[in-house]
């Protein structure tokens, strides 16, 4: 309820607007002088009335908030992000403050408009990658782009739940459309040469040669090929499940366990007998390497590990997969282009989108459909000529249809 206070021939009303980010009380108020000639009486009944008008609209979010964005981000990645948040969303959000602040981060929280965040991912989709990596021409993807608003419009929402802005300003701003090149991953034809050439491998190097074979069969990210676990794998059903993720932070000071990236992360696919045999060969050589160095060897249960048992490094695979392709002229792909080709293989198999979205472990097909449209389309167009081709429509020599 409003607090009105005379002052001489003023008064001043003061309304209660929640809390700041901080906790403490913000008080909003404004001063109403009447005027002249009015009765006392007309001076108290309008009084209240500018009282009420003055706390309704308080009430709506009018709240003249001064913080700066910056100021007000830092807080949130305090007060929110690092209690909700998992550390590899945290320090995605990190990379991307150093640009958002420089746009936005001087402006008022209450004076941020739809305009202003508009204005900055449209220069977005003109920046240069701050990596020097050529990828999409040296341009942002649409992706990286939808991240950066994504960051601010999470921090207008908890603004908007403090009560320090009316709305969150980032609900009307468009994302570009932005010209990303094709995803690059192996034909049928190089796969099936590049698993010709795998079985040429020498042992030592067979943990790899199993990585990537999994990583074409299953399709699973990185990061759940690096956090499978012996129990994990059926070797009855030839079943393996994903249930937890390894990742890489500084932060964290190295390899840590999380949860996989959504609900629908966690799922079981059935592989090939002939990955499952590669799983059992490679266990029997794990163990040998378990029994060869004793109580030097470290029990974590995880199928890809170093020569002790403990996790591979994330870096480990990869770097083996470039100095395979420069040793026997395959053309090189990065890890997660195995993804796609496992997405690929589904999808020109008339995979319907659900199932592919519920193997790949997107959290929505809709997801699945904006990353893979494409191929959904090429798959398409393909089904059709195969309709073409197996009914023939022939026309007569006046052009009608025979």
């Amino acid at each position: 309820m409003a607090a009105i206070q005379r002052r001489g021939n003023s008064f001043r009303i003061k309304v209660s607007c929640g809390y700041d980010a901080h906790g403490k009380q913000v008080v909003q108020s404004m001063t109403w002088k009447p005027d002249e000639g009015m009765t006392e009486k007309q001076i108290e009944k309008e009084v209240q009335r500018q009282a009420v008008l003055f706390e309704e609209a308080c009430l709506k979010g009018n709240v003249v908030t001064t913080i700066k964005f910056e100021d007000f981000a830092r807080q949130w990645f305090t007060e929110y992000a690092e209690i909700k948040l998992k550390q590899r969303t945290i320090e995605g959000y990190h990379q991307m403050e150093k640009r958002i602040y420089k746009a936005i981060g001087h402006i008022r929280l209450d004076k941020l408009t739809t305009r202003h965040i508009q204005k900055f991912i449209i220069d977005l989709c003109n920046s240069e990658r701050e990596d020097g990596r050529d990828r999409n021409g040296g341009k942002l993807s649409t992706k990286t782009i939808k991240l950066y608003k994504s960051m601010i419009s999470t921090i207008c929402d908890y603004a908007v739940k403090m009560q320090m802005i009316q709305t969150n300003p980032c609900k009307n701003v468009t994302i570009p459309k932005v010209i990303t090149p094709e995803k690059e991953y192996y034909s049928i034809e190089e796969a099936q040469r590049l698993l010709d050439l795998f079985k040429q491998e020498d042992e030592e190097n067979y943990k790899y040669v199993l990585f990537y074979t999994l990583a074409i069969y299953t399709g699973f990210r990185l990061g759940e090929l690096m956090g499978l676990e012996w129990k994990d794998v059926n070797f009855g059903t030839n079943v393996i499940t994903v249930n937890r993720t390894c990742l890489y932070s500084k932060a964290k000071g190295g390899l840590y366990t999380e949860t996989p990236k959504t609900s629908q992360s966690l799922r079981s696919l059935k592989v090939p007998q002939g990955v499952i045999d590669m799983l059992t060969k490679w266990k029997g050589l794990q163990n040998v390497q378990r029994e060869k160095i004793g109580s030097k060897w470290i029990e974590t249960d995880r199928i890809f590990t170093k020569w002790n048992g403990l996790t591979l490094d994330r870096s480990a695979p990869g770097y083996f997969f470039k100095q395979f392709c420069k040793r026997t002229g395959m053309r090189y792909v990065s890890n997660h282009s195995m993804r796609h080709l496992n997405a690929s293989l589904l999808i020109n198999a008339g995979v319907d989108v659900k199932t592919v979205q519920s193997c790949l472990g997107h959290s929505t097909p809709t997801t699945t459909l904006s990353v893979y449209l494409h191929t959904f389309q090429t798959a398409q167009a393909a089904a059709m000529e195969a309709v073409a081709e197996a009914l023939p429509l022939t026309c007569s020599n006046d052009g009608k249809s025979a």
